[in-house]
C-alpha cells in the first residue's frame, strides 16, 4: 500500500466524519478541492470537482447550516440527516481511495466511511434531542455552533492534514463513547 493511498483514506475518514456533523459541508469542501485542483478524485467520481458540483454543494451546505440554528427544525433535520450522513460518509470514503480494489474500497468506504459517519451522526441527534429536552431548545443554536465548528475544523484538516483529520476522528469517536459510556443505565449483577 503506498503512502498515497494512506493519506487518501485519511482524508476519506476525516470527510466522513465531518458528514456525521453536516452532510453537505464536508462535500463542499471536497468539491472545492478537487475544483482548485487540491485533491485528485477517482475517475468515477469527477463530477465532484465541477463548478455545478462546487456550487449546489455550497448552497446546500449554507441552507443546512441555517437550517440548524431553527430549533424543532434541527431536530427534524437529524431525523433523516442519520442516513445521508452514511451515504454521504461512504461516498465521500470511495470518491478519494486510490490505487485500491473496488471491493476493498467499497467495504473500506461502507464500514469506516459509512459507519463513521452514522456513530458521529446518531450521538449528534441524541445529543440535540437532550438539548431540546432540557432548554426547551433554547440550548441547540449553541450545539449547531458546535457541530458546524467541528464540520469545518474537520474537513478542513481533512483537505490539508489528512493524518491529523484521522487523529481528530479517533479523538471526537473516544469523546462519544465516553460519553455513552457516562449516560448508558447501569446494570446490576
Amino acid at each position: 500500500m503506498t503512502s498515497e493511498t494512506v493519506i487518501s483514506i485519511f482524508l476519506g475518514i476525516g470527510l466522513a466524519a465531518s458528514t456525521g456533523f453536516r452532510v453537505f459541508l464536508p462535500l463542499f469542501a471536497l468539491s472545492l478541492a478537487a475544483f482548485l485542483g487540491k485533491w485528485e478524485l477517482n475517475e468515477s467520481w469527477l463530477w465532484i470537482g465541477s463548478l455545478t458540483a462546487v456550487i449546489t454543494f455550497g448552497v446546500a451546505t449554507i441552507a443546512e447550516i441555517f437550517a440548524y440554528f431553527i430549533p424543532w427544525v434541527d431536530n427534524a433535520l437529524d431525523s433523516i440527516a442519520i442516513p445521508l450522513a452514511a451515504i454521504a460518509g461512504t461516498a465521500v470514503m470511495v470518491s478519494t481511495v486510490v490505487d485500491l480494489d473496488p471491493v476493498v474500497t467499497w467495504s473500506l468506504a461502507i464500514i469506516a466511511g459509512g459507519g463513521t459517519a452514522a456513530a458521529i451522526k446518531g450521538a449528534n441527534a441524541t445529543g440535540r434531542l437532550t438539548s431540546t429536552a432540557t432548554t426547551g431548545g433554547l440550548g441547540n443554536p449553541v450545539v449547531s455552533t458546535v457541530e458546524t465548528g467541528t464540520a469545518v475544523v474537520v474537513s478542513t484538516a481533512s483537505i490539508f492534514a489528512p493524518i491529523l483529520a484521522a487523529v481528530l476522528v479517533v479523538i471526537i469517536l473516544a469523546i462519544i463513547f465516553k460519553i455513552y459510556r457516562k449516560l448508558r443505565p447501569k446494570t446490576r449483577t
